[in-house]
């Protein structure tokens, strides 16, 4: 490899919107994300959490006249 053109690896923390961090390996010391392993409602372990960024979940429930 080429010396002085790659950039550095290191150690990074990652911290998710809900709170959690875990660190890694990155370019970047610092990563900041929405959602992680703890908050997705994919990995919740079935919990029902609904991530809605842009108010797209109530909109739907507005037209579909739903309640929750």
């Amino acid at each position: 490899m080429k010396k002085d053109i790659h950039p550095k690896y290191e150690h990074a923390t990652v911290t998710c919107a809900c709170g959690s961090s875990f660190e890694t390996c990155s370019t970047r010391p610092v990563l900041k994300v929405e959602l992680c392993s703890q908050c997705h409602p994919f990995f919740s372990g079935g919990e029902r959490r609904i991530v809605d960024t842009q108010g797209q979940v109530e909109r739907f429930r507005r037209r579909y006249k739903i309640k929750g």
